[in-house]
């Protein structure tokens, strides 16, 4: 137990402190009165469902933060990390499959400690509150494609990392970072056409008043859309929402049904007119750059830590390795990712009101502001969140600021 063993310790709590005490800042929050421009989205009965929705949501979180901080715990301070360590040494000497089998049993032992809570929500909370419509079947079917696809795609990169750096101990990072960025960028390209469709149907919206209404729009602001499409949502969950996929001639419109059968056609153009904002700002460039830049300085402070024996003793291991060093740096890295998803959420929100406003100055201000809580209405949104907990992890305004700045007079 060196010192970074209880740095590392301390930094877990604090992870787990900060969770609590923004939880029960918006616990108290959740009494305040509804804002003016929100009264009337919920009558009093709907209301009262949902502050009870609320309250089944923030137990759900509570014991999601204290299962993830206990497993965290188990595999760190309990000797955890070291006991699977000497496993994998033991069964092959390859570095890569040391690697893979590591992280391989560090995911499913995660991943089954919260599926209680996972299956909990979905089948007890949202099924309650009428907003589940995933059969068990579909969710088992996800359950499995997810780890499949977690499984390859992760397995490869980091495999691929191993690698690299078996080849260049001292470049690997730079090398892996552009790897790992060239495919980022390839799946945001192709994501609606090669994931998507493992999970949803995708199909062409029918010709009729929506499909003009949108193209009408597109075609006045100068925003050229190839493809719209509508997603069996329902499948799953009565919440709505729409996107946009892709880049340049590859841009498609996306609408859950759900969002179709819950708003007006003027309301789904509204919700549209600020997803183009976010294209006419070149939101989705600047925050690939971001995350180009973030990714980028997560693999540089790695590899200053990769082959250092005190990350590995830190974990109870003698010997350091690609593996066990990776796990003890995603620890020690949480203060810093911290930082980087608190300034991430305040340009967020910087972005989503200037896609507001460019939807404003489009005529289609009131017309989002309605959907806007219609959906929230429907979703039983928390209208009075606490201020600390809005800074530190929202990445839109709340309902009433967008609302508010919505509803401005041209």
């Amino acid at each position: 137990m060196n010192s970074l063993f209880w740095i590392v310790v301390f930094i877990v709590f604090l992870d787990f402190g900060l969770s609590l005490v923004l939880n029960v800042l918006n616990i108290k929050a959740s009494q305040s009165p509804v804002p003016d421009v929100l009264k009337g989205i919920y009558d009093e009965g709907e209301y009262a469902r949902q502050q009870d929705y609320f309250r089944c949501n923030r137990n759900l979180s509570f014991a999601s933060t204290f299962v993830n901080t206990a497993v965290t715990l188990a595999f760190f301070a309990f000797g955890g990390y070291a006991l699977v360590n000497t496993w994998v040494v033991g069964v092959t000497s390859s570095a890569v499959l040391q690697a893979l089998l590591f992280w391989a049993v560090i995911y499913l032992v995660s991943d089954l400690c919260t599926l209680p809570i996972d299956i909990y929500e979905t089948f007890v909370v949202e099924e309650k509150f009428g907003f589940n419509t995933t059969t068990a079947w579909t969710f088992i079917t996800d359950l499995l494609k997810n780890l499949l696809l977690d499984g390859l795609f992760l397995g490869a990169a980091l495999a691929l990392a191993v690698w690299l750096y078996g080849l260049s101990p001292e470049y690997f990072w730079l090398i892996a970072w552009g790897a790992v960025a060239l495919f980022n960028l390839f799946m945001d390209y192709f994501y609606s056409e090669l994931i998507v469709p493992l999970f949803n149907k995708q199909t062409p919206l029918e010709e009729g008043a929506l499909r003009t209404a949108i193209e009408d729009f597109a075609e006045k602001v100068d925003f050229p859309i190839r493809n719209i499409y509508v997603i069996d949502s329902s499948k799953r969950s009565t919440h709505a929402n729409a996107y946009f996929a892709g880049f340049g001639r590859k841009k498609r419109v996306v609408l859950y049904d759900t969002l179709i059968q819950q708003l007006s056609t003027d309301e789904i153009v509204g919700v549209l007119a600020h997803e183009i904002g976010h294209y006419k700002h070149r939101d989705t460039v600047k925050d690939l750059a971001i995350d180009f830049a973030s990714s980028l300085l997560t693999f540089w402070l790695f590899s200053l830590v990769i082959d250092s024996p005190a990350i590995a003793q830190a974990a109870g291991c003698a010997e350091p390795s690609f593996h066990l060093n990776l796990a003890v740096f995603s620890l020690i890295y949480i203060p810093l990712s911290m930082v980087l998803d608190l300034a991430g959420n305040v340009f967020s929100r910087k972005q989503e009101r200037e896609a507001d406003e460019f939807a404003r100055s489009h005529g289609m201000g009131k017309s989002q502001s309605s959907g806007l809580k219609k959906m929230s209405a429907k979703s039983l949104c928390n209208l009075t969140p606490h201020p600390a907990v809005v800074f530190v992890e929202y990445s839109h305004p709340t309902l009433a600021q967008r609302v508010t700045a919505l509803e401005r007079p041209l």
